[in-house]
């Protein structure tokens, strides 16, 4: 399970075959959107199976862990990512956007005129097990004392939007969750941190789009490039990330032929 959530988080490292990079930016695709929020679905499933706690094979313990409940031998065989979203009218959507706090007026679809409600009702369905029902309060006990960092761009920060709405909803007191500089959520800043005080819990999110450093256009470069990517250094703020508990990169979205060409 860990290697598959692994291969997940670091998947966009195979796309890259040269240790030069020469990129430019082109305006971002209308899909962004929509595939931030299904995608936050699946590595929060994987996040959340991966946070539980490992328990003997009945059906009744797993479900008060919160653990998958799996059709096969073993509640650990269930492989999250083969599956389909399907339709949850009983559950759906896990919270309101338009009373977070965290959440951009951007996306706030509803707030913005959108009229139907059906796509805040896709649940992911494994094919082998089925997934408990997100639970605010008990993942923010099994979290207590740790920090969620988010890393990537910008659906990276609608996925770590998501997370704070959804764990907003099992604080009973709203006044103990808030930005720790004060900031108000905008592209435009590198790093947000919510801290939910009561719980001592952190969930940060870093914008670093390739997640290592930039650098200065090599002599006698074409006029589209922009800068250069040196693939053999972190990011310069990754040192800000390393204690983290639990550690979830996306820059797959930038690793394209639109936004960089290789040399």
């Amino acid at each position: 399970m860990l290697a598959l959530c692994k291969r997940g988080f670091f998947g966009w490292k195979g796309i890259v075959k040269t240790h030069l990079g020469l990129k430019t930016f082109q305006s971002f695709n209308g899909v962004l959107a929509v595939g931030s929020s299904l995608s936050f679905l699946l590595v929060l499933a994987c996040a959340y199976s991966l946070l539980s706690p490992r328990v003997p094979q009945q059906a009744d313990v797993a479900t008060s862990y919160g653990l998958p409940i799996s059709n096969s031998s073993s509640v650990t065989d269930c492989n999250l990512f083969e599956g389909s979203w399907i339709q949850d009218q009983g559950y759906y959507p896990l919270y309101n956007s338009s009373i977070c706090p965290f959440a951009e007026q951007g996306f706030d679809c509803l707030a913005n005129g959108r009229r139907d409600q059906g796509y805040l009702k896709w649940r992911w369905k494994p094919k082998d097990c089925t997934i408990p029902i997100f639970n605010a309060r008990l993942v923010l006990e099994k979290m207590r004392g740790k920090r969620i960092v988010f890393v990537g761009d910008s659906l990276s920060r609608t996925q770590w939007e998501s997370l704070v709405c959804m764990l907003m909803t099992g604080v009973d007191d709203k006044r103990d969750v808030y930005e720790v500089n004060g900031n108000t959520i905008t592209k435009r800043i590198r790093f947000l941190g919510i801290r939910f005080s009561s719980y001592n819990l952190r969930v940060d999110f870093y914008r670093s789009v390739f997640l290592v450093q930039t650098g200065s256009v090599p002599k006698r470069a074409p006029k589209r490039v922009k800068s250069t990517l040196k693939l053999d250094k972190m990011d310069d703020i990754s040192n800000e990330w390393i204690d983290s508990d639990v550690l979830i990169f996306n820059s797959g979205h930038w690793w394209t032929p639109s936004k960089l060409f290789e040399m």
